[in-house]
């Protein structure tokens, strides 16, 4: 039997040794990023064509989204230390059910203002209280097995990307019916996902121990704003917040610099969905083999070391190919999107894997979240200076952006040899 069938075998046993409640998370992941993108991308042409937005008002709808979701990660992480998941969990679902069934219907500004609110808000209770758990769940499997946690925690992203990849084209086929019938679509599948969760989620997490993801039990629990200025001196997790935002800050790109240089090689961002779909596919396909070959050969350091030298790799290409294709042509783009892609697939699960080893599993909701908000404060801030880099184009700006993933990986602190 081949070396490449063995592996494979390996993987499917690992599949079939998690938990039901691992499994439960995933698909809940999964799932939220389906009913998310079936709205998310079309949100902008709802507001600025149906509703008649001004474009100022437009940025500032979806700036306020982003704020009200990645920026209160850390509220939503702190709720589940406090309160445990499930009750966190359980309302996020709700008041993303009623966000979504609010925006279908909104007409006003300030309705329109406070519905995309309330589904950002939904997502910073949700996403965190999801991640805290999978993570904690990941340690205790890891333990019982000695099946490395990167696995679980690298099944879990592979499904938020798969869910990223259905959720556009069925919302453009949702789109047919009305808006009001993607977001209604949506809700759906929220409601779903909270369906599950009552019936599934356990009233506690499990105990794996004091430290390395345990959950503590509701006396031990620490109350809101506990554990903040252990956060703030935390130097190792400080660094690795550094090391992440580096990260968020260049995949963001994909999002700013690309769509410039897909209508600057062929005139027009047809091909930009197509790209993007790629990242996804390419990251569904490739996240556990690579997370078998390399997370099991180098220490997470090293691991996250590599991912952000993909990175600078995707932008110093770009900054090649440019020239060679200024005729013309996606060559450039496509080897962005694959490096930033194959950088991801390294970096998401193992920043996820490192985090419990960092903290007392009482605060790792804190954590988990505070890691989310301060990287996106990060991509807040340095869009600024990546937009007007974007703005002056050119080899000598994508190189000037490969900067930031090596300067990130030069933060990344020390980290035991285990995977």
């Amino acid at each position: 039997m081949t070396a490449t069938a063995l592996r494979g075998r390996g993987t499917l046993r690992e599949l079939r040794g998690l938990g039901s409640l691992i499994w439960l998370l995933v698909g809940s992941q999964a799932a939220f990023n389906v009913g998310f993108f079936v709205v998310l991308p079309y949100l902008a042409a709802h507001l600025a064509g149906t509703i008649g937005l001004a474009g100022w008002l437009v940025g500032l709808v979806l700036g306020l989204r982003t704020f009200s979701q990645q920026g209160l990660f850390v509220v939503g992480g702190a709720l589940t230390d406090r309160f445990g998941p499930r009750p966190v969990v359980l309302i996020g679902c709700v008041l993303r059910v009623a966000g979504f069934a609010w925006l279908a219907v909104a007409q006003r500004t300030g309705a329109l203002i406070a519905a995309v609110l309330l589904i950002g808000f939904a997502a910073a209770l949700f996403s965190p209280a999801v991640e805290t758990e999978v993570a904690r769940q990941a340690v205790r499997h890891e333990r019982a097995t000695g099946i490395p946690r990167t696995r679980v925690l690298g099944l879990f992203s592979t499904a938020g990307q798969a869910g990223t990849l259905v959720g556009p084209p069925l919302g453009a086929l949702l789109l047919l019916g009305g808006f009001a019938t993607a977001c209604l679509a949506g809700a759906v599948v929220f409601t779903l996902v909270l369906i599950a969760h009552l019936r599934w989620m356990p009233r506690a997490g499990s105990d794996v121990g004091p430290q390395g993801g345990g959950e503590a039990t509701p006396r031990e629990r620490p109350r809101l704003g506990e554990g903040v200025r252990e956060l703030l001196s935390h130097r190792p997790f400080l660094l690795l917040c550094l090391g992440y935002s580096g990260y968020l800050l260049a995949y963001n790109q994909l999002y700013l610099a690309l769509p410039q240089e897909v209508e600057r090689a062929t005139g027009t961002q047809t091909a930009l969905g197509w790209l993007l779909a790629w990242g996804s596919l390419l990251y569904v396909l490739v996240q556990m083999p690579v997370l078998r070959w390399i997370g099991d050969r180098l220490s997470r350091r090293a691991v996250l070391r590599t991912g952000l030298l993909l990175l600078a790799t995707g932008f110093a290409a770009a900054a090649v190919l440019t020239p060679v294709t200024a005729a013309g042509g996606l060559l450039p783009s496509v080897a962005f999107v694959t490096a930033l892609t194959l950088g991801q697939v390294l970096i998401v699960p193992t920043v996820r894997a490192w985090v419990p080893d960092l903290v007392d599993g009482a605060r790792l909701g804190l954590f988990t979240g505070a890691l989310s908000s301060a990287s996106g404060l990060a991509v807040l801030l340095g869009s600024i200076p990546a937009g007007a880099l974007v703005d002056r184009g050119g080899p000598a700006s994508w190189l000037i952006m490969a900067a930031v993933p090596l300067a990130a990986a030069a933060f990344v602190p020390r980290a035991p040899r285990t995977a």
